[in-house]
């Protein structure tokens, strides 16, 4: 049944805005909340805080209070992803809401996971709850637009940034180094990476920048650090192979593990965007960032592996040197300005999704 009441709506909000607080801490899991309400008040709230841990229908009863544990078989329950319906790390949700005896339940979206999809809503009404869907779904989905890409197009959700020049540059001619971003947008950066499963950056950019590509702000989640670096050539001094945080080098030649450094080999032969992509799917990552170089960012965009899009404008002149990538068919989604950065931000039109 199709419902979107503005009462149920408002309730819905409230589920999301709970998800949200499991931002980078529950993938690959989808980020969930719940709220139960009786008679218009909220008597219990809660969402999935960390990944293998309690799912957010099992935190919104456990946060009800004693004395309004009676009202629960009299409660209406919003959740904003369809509760699931098979035994993982915890037990099922639709089996809990049943045994909780809810008399009605309102749902975002569904679940298009293969082990839930639509699952855990037949269990729910075969106890003879009622069931609401599709209140904030287009929100809902948004939300987790990691989680629905990872498993609807079987890829992680692809996220493109780079910093270029007021005439167009990504970076001076070779040999020199120039800072292009300013402090604030650095901070940006750092927590766009806090909530990413995986970051890449090609052969160039490790070797010019002698990057980190972590979070060192925003909390302890780190994404999975990825390189291409087709020849093995890339010094062992570098922060990526001696800080001892794990890392994927992609190349043409071997199959190695060394301590937190895994070699993975790619074919020579075929385009590195597909394969890349495939083999972060089979890790279960979710989620990825590009930030460079100009070449592997192309590479990303010419085959059509990307979701959304930051390019920072600078007012730094470089008069010559490495272009910034190309970018079509992209809408203009926002922008920010920090300090004398602008953020633009980019998805992909709809004729392209």
């Amino acid at each position: 049944m199709i419902c979107n009441m503005n009462i149920h709506e408002q309730y819905m909000y409230r589920c999301l805005e709970l998800a949200g607080k499991g931002a980078g801490a529950v993938a690959p899991n989808p980020m969930v909340g719940a709220v139960l309400v009786y008679q218009d008040q909220i008597i219990g709230e809660g969402w999935h805080q960390q990944y293998g841990q309690a799912h957010a229908e099992v935190n919104c009863f456990k946060s009800v209070a004693p004395e309004d544990v009676p009202y629960i078989p009299e409660s209406t329950l919003y959740v904003s992803l369809e509760p699931c319906a098979h035994y993982g790390k915890t037990p099922p949700c639709a089996e809990l809401i049943v045994q909780h005896r809810v008399p009605q339940v309102v749902i975002a979206c569904v679940d298009t996971f293969a082990q839930v999809a639509g699952k855990g809503i037949k269990i729910l009404e075969a106890a003879g709850i009622t069931v609401h869907t599709g209140v904030l779904e287009k929100e809902a989905r948004a939300l987790n637009k990691r989680f629905f890409t990872y498993h609807e197009k079987k890829r992680p959700y692809i996220i493109l940034k780079w910093a270029q020049s007021a005439d167009g540059y990504m970076a001076p001619e070779q040999g020199t180094k120039v800072m292009l971003s300013n402090a604030l947008v650095q901070r940006f950066v750092h927590q766009m990476r806090s909530v990413e499963g995986a970051i890449l950056v090609g052969y160039q950019t490790a070797l010019k920048d002698n990057p980190y590509l972590t979070n060192r702000y925003f909390g302890k989640q780190q994404p999975l650090r990825l390189v291409i670096d087709a020849q093995n050539a890339l010094p062992e001094t570098l922060h990526l192979k001696t800080d001892g945080l794990q890392t994927i080098i992609y190349n043409h030649k071997s199959s190695l593990q060394f301590d937190a450094l895994t070699y993975v080999p790619l074919a020579a032969t075929s385009p590195l965007p597909e394969q890349i992509v495939k083999d972060l799917y089979q890790r279960g990552i979710n989620s990825l960032i590009i930030e460079g170089g100009q070449k592997t960012l192309q590479q990303f965009l010419d085959a059509n592996f990307w979701d959304e899009a930051f390019c920072i404008d600078t007012p730094v002149l470089l008069e010559q040197g490495t272009p910034a990538p190309q970018l079509a068919h992209a809408l203009i989604h926002n922008s920010i300005t920090l300090g004398d950065n602008i953020i633009k931000h980019y998805t992909r039109t709809h004729e392209y999704l």
